[in-house]
Parts: C-alpha cells; sequence; structure tokens
C-alpha cells in the first residue's frame, strides 16, 4: 500500500513538473517560431526526462497532452484538431512512438539499474563475472556496425573496433600505432589536423564534419565524423571519432548536382529556359531564362518584365495569353522579343497547369529561343520560292516516285503545269499517263523497270506531252534510284525539263546548217565566178598560187614568184598607199580592197581590186596570205565617165540657174530699182531737213537710217542674184527649209505680180534642220513655182493661186509640195515628165524637172508628182533631217 502511495506521489509530481516544463516549452517555440519537428522533438526530450522519474502512466499522459498541443498549437487555424500535412502527421506519429517506446525503455533500464545496485555486491566479488562483461561490451563495441576511431593529440590511433578496420580494408593491428591521417587523402590532411584541434581545444563539446577516407585498396569511402574529446587516463585528452557512411548519400548528391548541372547546360546548349509560376504572382526563372530575355539573374522577374521585352506588335497576344494562364489553362504561343541593342528574338513558350495539396493552380513551362530555326524556316522558305521560281522559268519539275505503292510520292508544281494540269487540282496517275504521246509510254515504262532493276546510275530518256490544245511539249527526264536498308529499291527521284525550244532550236541548227552548207558551196561558186583572181603568197609576199577566170589569165600566170609591188606600175604614183600596204602586210594584218594599176598582156592599163587574209599554221607560224583580185577597170572607167557626166550635169544646172536669171531679169529689176528710188527719195528728203534755217537732225539722221535698210535691201537681191550666178562646188551645211523657201520666194515676187498669180505659203513651224546646199535647194523650188506660174498662164476662169507648203511626213523627213491650178499633167505624159529632155512646151529643151529630179535624189530624197482631185498639178519632195 505504501509503496502504491508512494508511486502515485511519484506520478503525480512527475506529471505537474513535466507539464509545467512542456509548457515552458511551448512558449519558447511559440515565441522562437520553432518548426513543428523540432517542437515535438523538444516535447520528446522533456518527456523522456521526465520519465526518468519512473512513472511510465505519467508519461503516456504527458505525451498525449503533448500530441494535443501540437495539434491545436502548431497547425493552421482550421477550427478542429487536425494535421493536415503528411509530414507534420508522420513527425506526431514518431513522437508518439518514440515516446512511448523511449519511457518504456527508460523505465525498463531504471529498474535494470536498480536491480544492477542491488546485484553491483555480487559483481564486485565475482571477478570472473566482470571480466566475462567485459567481454561482452568490447564484443559489442568490436563488431558494433559503425565505425569508432580513439586518437592522442598528436592524431596516433590509440584503438579501432574491428568494423571499422574492416570498412577500410585493414585489421585493427594495422592501424593502431598510426597517424590516423594515412586514411585520408593528402589534400585532406590539414583539414583533419584542424578538425582534431578544434575537438581538443573544447573538451566535451562533439564536431561533426564529412570526409573522404582512403581504403587500403585507394577505394574512396565517404564518411559523417562525429567527434569529441574527452579527459582519459592521468587526464590525457583522447578525441572518439564515431564514423556514419555516407558514401551513397554523397553519390545521389554528386549526381543531383551533375544533373543540374547538365540540365543548365542543356538549356544553355538549347536555348531553353525553364519557368514557374503559381497563384501568389511568385515567378520563378532558371539562369537560361534570365539571359534569354535579357535580365540580371539578381532581378526578381514578374509577368510585367516579360510584358517590358515582348515586340509592340506581340504585347497584346502575350497579355490575352497571361489572362488565359490566370484562369488556370495551359498555354502555348509564339511571340517576339525586343531587346535593348534593337535584335529581335523569338520565343516559343508553353506550360501546364498543376494543382498544388492546397488546392493553388501553378504553371511550370518553358521557353525556347527559336530565332534561328524562324531564320533557318525564312531562308527555306525563300528558297523554296527561289526554287520554285527556277523551276518555272527553267521549265524543270522534279519528281519521286514510291516503287512499292506505285504513285509519286513528290511531283513539284512545275511538273504540273508541264503536263498542262492546274497545280492546285489532284491529278490522278492515270491522267499524266493520258497526256504522254502513245509511241512514248512504253519507252518511259521500260526506263523506269530497267532503274528499279539495275539500282545505279542515272537513267536519261525523251518523251512528248501530248497537250489539249494539240500542242506538243518535248520532254527529257533524268532518274536514279535510291535504295532502302534491303538492297531494294524504295524510289526513283528525277527531273522533266521542258527541252521543247532545244528541240527546235535543233531543229532550225540542223536546218541551218544545212543552209550553212549549201551557202557555203553557193558562196564558193560566187568567189570563183566573182573574183578574176584567186591567189596565194608565202611568208616572202611573193605569189605562188595564181588561178585566173578571165582573159586576163595570161597576166596571172606570169605574176608567179614576184611580190605584188612589182606587178603593180602605180608605186611611184602613189607610195603612201604602197607603204601602207606594205606595212599590213609585215604585220600579218589583213586587207581589203587595195587598188592598183597594172599593164594588160596586150599592154593596155588595168585596174585591180584584191582583199587578203594572213594563214598560219598549227603551232601558230605565219605562212603567207590568202586572196581574191578583182578586175575593175571597167568599173574604173565607168566613175570616170560618171565624174564626166556629174560634171556636165552641174555646168547644165548652172547654165539653167543662168537661164532662170534671165528670164527673171525684170523680176530681179524691179527689185533693185525699189530699194534705190527708196534710196533717192530718202536722200532728198535728208537734203530737207538739212537745208531748213535750222536743220532737223533728227529727221535726217531718220532719212539716212532708211537709206541704209534700202541700201541693204538691193545688196541682198544682188547677193542672191550672184550666189545663184555662181559656179562652185556643193556645200552641205545645215538648212531651215522655210528659210530657204522664202530666200527662193523673194526672187520671184515679180513674176508672181505680173502674171497675177496669188502665192499662200502653209510652211509648218520647228520643222528639223536638214543637209544641203542652199544654192541648189533654192534653184529646184524656183524652177517649181515657175513652173506653176506658166502652167497657169491660160487660166482665166479662177484665180491663179500658187501653194508652197512644208511638213514632215510619215517617215519623219521634211517634205516640200508646189501645188498650181493650172491644167495639170496628161496621164500619159505623167510618166515622163522628169525625164531629160522631155517637155510640154513649145519652147523648153525638157532640162528643168530633171535637173530638179538629179539635185534632190543627190540630197538623198525624192522627187514626185501627187495625185489630186483639183485642176493643176502638184509637185513634192521629201529629205531626211540632219543627224
Amino acid at each position: 500500500m505504501f509503496n502504491q502511495l508512494t508511486t502515485l506521489e511519484r506520478s503525480g509530481t512527475q506529471f505537474i513538473l513535466g507539464s509545467i516544463t512542456q509548457a515552458a516549452v511551448t512558449l519558447a517555440s511559440l515565441y522562437i517560431h520553432s518548426p513543428f519537428a523540432a517542437t515535438a522533438f523538444a516535447y520528446l526530450v522533456v518527456i523522456l526526462l521526465f520519465a526518468l522519474m519512473g512513472s511510465f502512466i505519467a508519461s503516456l499522459v504527458l505525451s498525449i497532452l503533448s500530441v494535443a498541443t501540437l495539434a491545436y498549437v502548431f497547425t493552421p487555424p482550421t477550427f478542429s484538431p487536425r494535421i493536415d500535412d503528411p509530414q507534420d502527421l508522420l513527425v506526431v506519429v514518431a513522437f508518439l512512438t518514440a515516446s512511448i517506446v523511449g519511457t518504456h525503455l527508460i523505465g525498463k533500464i531504471r529498474h535494470k539499474g536498480e536491480f544492477a545496485r542491488e546485484t553491483a555486491a555480487k559483481l564486485r566479488h565475482s571477478a570472473a563475472d566482470l571480466h566475462t562483461r567485459e567481454k561482452l561490451w568490447r564484443a559489442i563495441f568490436e563488431h558494433n556496425p559503425a565505425m569508432y576511431f580513439m586518437v592522442d593529440e598528436a592524431g596516433t590511433v590509440l584503438n579501432v573496433n574491428t568494423f571499422g578496420a574492416t570498412q577500410l580494408g585493414y585489421t585493427p593491428v594495422e592501424l593502431i600505432g598510426l597517424s590516423v591521417l594515412q586514411v585520408f587523402p593528402k589534400n585532406d590532411h590539414e583539414l583533419v589536423s584542424k578538425c582534431i584541434g578544434s575537438c581538443l581545444t573544447d573538451i566535451g563539446q562533439a564536431r561533426t564534419w564529412d570526409i573522404q577516407k582512403i581504403r587500403k585498396d585507394g577505394s574512396v569511402l565517404w564518411v559523417r565524423e562525429n567527434a569529441k574529446a574527452m579527459l582519459w587516463a592521468e587526464d590525457k585528452p583522447i578525441v572518439l571519432i564515431a564514423c556514419e557512411d555516407i558514401t551513397e548519400q554523397k553519390r545521389t548528391e554528386l549526381a543531383l548536382q551533375r544533373s543540374e548541372a547538365h540540365l543548365a547546360q542543356a538549356q544553355e546548349l538549347s536555348h531553353t529556359g525553364s519557368f514557374g509560376w503559381n497563384a501568389a504572382g511568385e515567378v520563378f526563372w532558371s539562369k537560361e531564362n534570365f539571359r534569354l530575355f535579357g535580365y540580371d539573374p539578381d532581378v526578381k522577374p514578374t509577368p510585367q518584365h516579360v510584358l517590358d521585352r515582348t515586340h509592340p506588335e506581340d504585347k497584346a497576344s502575350v497579355q490575352e495569353t497571361l489572362d488565359r494562364a490566370s484562369r488556370g489553362e495551359d498555354f502555348e504561343h509564339e511571340y517576339r522579343l525586343l531587346m535593348p541593342d534593337g535584335s529581335i528574338k523569338h520565343i516559343h513558350a508553353l506550360a501546364r497547369a498543376t494543382r498544388t495539396a492546397s488546392g493553388d493552380v501553378e504553371f511550370v513551362g518553358a521557353a525556347i529561343d527559336i530565332t534561328a530555326a524562324k531564320q533557318t524556316e525564312r531562308r527555306l522558305r525563300r528558297s523554296e520560292a527561289y526554287l520554285a521560281d527556277a523551276q518555272q522559268l527553267s521549265r524543270t519539275g522534279t519528281w519521286a516516285w514510291d516503287c512499292q505503292r506505285r504513285c509519286f510520292a513528290y511531283r513539284s508544281v512545275e511538273v504540273s503545269r508541264l503536263f498542262g494540269f492546274d497545280p492546285e487540282e489532284p491529278v490522278t496517275l492515270e491522267a499524266i499517263r493520258s497526256r504522254i504521246h502513245p509511241d512514248d509510254l512504253p519507252l518511259q515504262q521500260e526506263v523506269q523497270r530497267r532503274a528499279i532493276e539495275q539500282k545505279s546510275g542515272n537513267f536519261e530518256y525523251d518523251f512528248r506531252i501530248c497537250l489539249p490544245d494539240g500542242a506538243i511539249r518535248h520532254i527529257h527526264a533524268i532518274a536514279h534510284a535510291v535504295l532502302g536498308s534491303d538492297g531494294s529499291t524504295v524510289e526513283l527521284i528525277g527531273t522533266h525539263i521542258d527541252i521543247t525550244e532545244q528541240h527546235a532550236a535543233r531543229e532550225r541548227l540542223e536546218n541551218t546548217l544545212a543552209a550553212l552548207r549549201e551557202s557555203e558551196q553557193r558562196f564558193r561558186d560566187y568567189a570563183e565566178t566573182a573574183s578574176d583572181w584567186l591567189w596565194e603568197t608565202g611568208p616572202d609576199h611573193r605569189l605562188t598560187l595564181s588561178e585566173h577566170t578571165s582573159a586576163t589569165g595570161l597576166l596571172a600566170t606570169g605574176a608567179i614568184g614576184l611580190p605584188r609591188w612589182e606587178i603593180a606600175c602605180d608605186v611611184e604614183e602613189e607610195p603612201e598607199k604602197w607603204r601602207q600596204h606594205r606595212a599590213r602586210l609585215n604585220a600579218h594584218l589583213p586587207f581589203r580592197d587595195l587598188i592598183y594599176r597594172t599593164i594588160s598582156a596586150t599592154g593596155t592599163a588595168i585596174y585591180f581590186r584584191t582583199s587578203g587574209k594572213p594563214f598560219f599554221d598549227e603551232s601558230g607560224n605565219f605562212r603567207g596570205y590568202r586572196g581574191v583580185a578583182t578586175d575593175i577597170t571597167a568599173k574604173i572607167r565607168a566613175d570616170q565617165a560618171e565624174q564626166e557626166l556629174r560634171k556636165a550635169q552641174a555646168d547644165l544646172a548652172h547654165v539653167t540657174r543662168v537661164t532662170t536669171l534671165g528670164e527673171l531679169t525684170a523680176s530681179i529689176a524691179h527689185e533693185v530699182n525699189q530699194p534705190l528710188a527708196a534710196i533717192i527719195s530718202n536722200a532728198d528728203a535728208c537734203l530737207g531737213w538739212i537745208g531748213r534755217e535750222t536743220p532737223d537732225v533728227a529727221g535726217a539722221r531718220r532719212s539716212v537710217e532708211w537709206i541704209i535698210e534700202d541700201a541693204m535691201r538691193a545688196n541682198e537681191v544682188i547677193r542672191r542674184v550672184r550666189t545663184l550666178a555662181k559656179k562652185g562646188d556643193i556645200e552641205r551645211v545645215a538648212l531651215d527649209i522655210n528659210e530657204v523657201v522664202n530666200e527662193a520666194i523673194a526672187l520671184v515676187t515679180r513674176e508672181l505680180v505680173n502674171h497675177q498669180v496669188t502665192l499662200r505659203t502653209e510652211l509648218a513651224p520647228t520643222l528639223p534642220t536638214i543637209l544641203g546646199d542652199r544654192v541648189q535647194l533654192q534653184q529646184v523650188i524656183i524652177n517649181l513655182v515657175m513652173n506653176g506660174i506658166e502652167a497657169m498662164q491660160a487660166v482665166d476662169d479662177r484665180t491663179r493661186e500658187l501653194v508652197v507648203q512644208s511638213s514632215k511626213d510619215n517617215n519623219g523627213r521634211v517634205q516640200l509640195s508646189v501645188s498650181d491650178c493650172g491644167g495639170g499633167i496628161a496621164e500619159d505624159d505623167r510618166v515622163r515628165i522628169l525625164d531629160p529632155f522631155f517637155t510640154t512646151k513649145s519652147t523648153g529643151l525638157g532640162m528643168g524637172l530633171s535637173i530638179c529630179r538629179s539635185i534632190i535624189e543627190a540630197h538623198g530624197g525624192r522627187l514626185s508628182i501627187v495625185r489630186k482631185q483639183e485642176p493643176g498639178a502638184t509637185f513634192r519632195f521629201a529629205l531626211p533631217v540632219a543627224p
């Protein structure tokens, strides 16, 4: 009964003191915000300490009270005693288990202690029993599954358990007496000495560190060492070291670090940044994500940072994506970043939403820099466009034929165009084959069969395509086989090239070559028939070959072995011509149209025109000249006769002009008398102004000015007459045809008045200039005007009107016409009116119009008669403009 009361009293005291201590721990934990597990551990320590007082029931009650306190006080307020976090629940279960088991064990240990005290006397009296227990504890020390070392101040191993020595590959005897540094890497010796020294400095203070140890075989062992120094016999300090094998843990940590490093490196290499984003607005970026967006890693990222970097054109879509994400939706989109340096980045972002245990939404995603891919895509699209354009321009289509499925695996747009199909519409194989010329289809199928069977090399063939409009296209196809892993042909890849134009060009070339051969023979015949002399000279320019086709053959035969300057007889007359000719020969240059004179076999002078070209052997050595020579004696004599004829024509034209001036004598005299009479009148007036009592100087000056003007008029008339009467060489200058007309009309004005003819001029302004001789063109105009005046002498029923018009014709030439309203030209006379010596006048010579035609044709123009419905005749000529 007494023992029960004592036990009850001890239990009450234990519970009260334990509760007070527990309350103090609770307040302290709340004050310092101790973690849940740490508080539970503190409670466990209190329970175990008070369990030493001996009441298991009191300890159990304290354990339950602790669990209730943890449930109510150290969990989030949920208005009910519960623990939602699985980790906290595990801590509570562990705490309750440890408190009960620990209390129970402590109670047992306490009871065993009491029992030990009761038996201590017996043990002290039993050495044998003590020795047995010592051996027992040593066995426990030796074989405890942990490494134990005991070292002195110098680091010498005093003792080591068998398990520890075995873990290192030694026996305890091998380690005892050695320096403990022997089992550590050399790089860690300083660290080990420092750690042992710190333990010896603070006796009784435990130290913990992680370090590597070296086994006897050289392998590495990671351990976590718990060391503490204590005083041993004779108060000498020793260090007790307990080592926990953490090799696997370290390997896991290193693997994790390596995995993180590899992940970071992989993100950097792939330009992929990862990010996280929770409902609270917290954003987590990987290192690569900071680099992608160009921010310092020290910056705390927010969604606004993304918007700040987003290209202005993409901000709306990015904001819309962020709004969807805020509603818990997964997202994947592409957008552009505008970097501070002005560069553009293309980003592909994707994220998946997950829900935490508390129900909040979190996003985990990746941002990938696809700038290079976008650039490659643009280049690829541009390349595809270039390829399509190149195929269209070159009319080349590409295709791939699947040999197993017997269909096209690929067919470019240009192939459809070649076959006359719309590239957008689907086309069957039968439709394509229907466009191939029936005669070429078996050949195409045979070539494909050979390509599949032979498996190597290129296969080329031509075929024709028959288009719906009846046109034929010629196609050149090239194909080669693609082999599979088993060595069989899986595909045929090839091209179709439109060679229709080449085919037509080849036909034209063949026709051209045939025509060229025919032309070559024709021109050879021409050369043999048109040239009087085919010759060849050697390197010394002496004739080595002479073939004659005319009556001068005797001369050509006698010229063999002579140089050309010894054959000619005009060397002394024209030395400069022959000097230049010999210089070209010495320079081995071709020459053309050399004209020289020689003496024929009959002793008469003959002229030759010769051309030659040097020829060389295969080594480039000069071998001589080959050429032709033509007898141009007749042409030379004809030219001489033509020059005489032209001189005669010029004399005749001059005579005609002088004759015309004779006919215009009255008009010319009138034109001169008018300014002379005005001069006399103005001179008399001038004398009158001066003879006054007070001379009128102003009036006299005015009269003198009029005298000068009239004198210039008379002088101009005389100049024109002298010009027409003068005989000289033709002078081609730039002329305004309107000015030439006005100057010519001034000389025939009196004739127009005398014959009662009205002159009407219609001269087009801003006509281009022409190149011509002013006098000759005036002669033509005067002649045409005088002919018109004479043609209207018999007209008395209508107004005698002469019209002179200038204009530009459809070919851009300057055109002048003179029209009268006389009796016209008879149809039979129209053809011969411009011929020499043909005239319709009783007293005419018939040379006027013939000379006019010769002058106009010499100016590159043409004189013609224009048919008109009204009475009269119109003569017109057109002249080319000045270049």
